[in-house]
């Protein structure tokens, strides 16, 4: 059996808002819209991993708020966890850096404008659920 590989996705919100990144690689991914995160390293916490994926995905600072209860399963070996987070007060403002081509702040009302990678929906439906404001859904 094949030792599965933690993947960490952000549910990167600010003022109500959740950020979603368009893939531009790999090919199979290409445009579709994603939570942004990635793989954890080898004795990294899964915390620390979403801190340098953003740095390094957006170019932001950014801090870990609450894990999203659950995990949602990705193309084998690899199982994602998902995290509230949110940027630091001085922080840059994001944009794509590495794997992504567009960058969006969606309001409740816009989460489904986006094509959504199909692995990433019902992640994004828990982040909807349980770290969106139900007035404004």
């Amino acid at each position: 059996m094949t030792e599965r590989i933690l993947v960490v996705g952000a549910a990167l919100l600010d003022g109500g808002r959740l950020l979603a990144a368009r893939r531009s690689a790999p090919v199979e991914a290409a445009g579709g819209w994603e939570l942004p995160g990635g793989k954890v390293e080898p004795g990294e916490k899964p915390e620390a991993a979403l801190v340098r994926e953003l740095h390094e995905e957006l170019g932001v600072d950014a801090e870990t708020v609450d894990r999203i209860p659950g995990s949602w399963p990705l193309k084998p070996p690899y199982e994602m966890w998902v995290w509230t987070a949110r940027l630091l007060p001085a922080s840059a403002a994001p944009r794509p850096l590495q794997d992504h081509d567009e960058l969006r702040w969606l309001q409740p009302s816009e989460i489904w404008s986006v094509p959504w990678l199909p692995q990433d929906v019902p992640a994004v439906r828990a982040v909807l659920e349980r770290a969106m404001s139900p007035t404004e859904r």
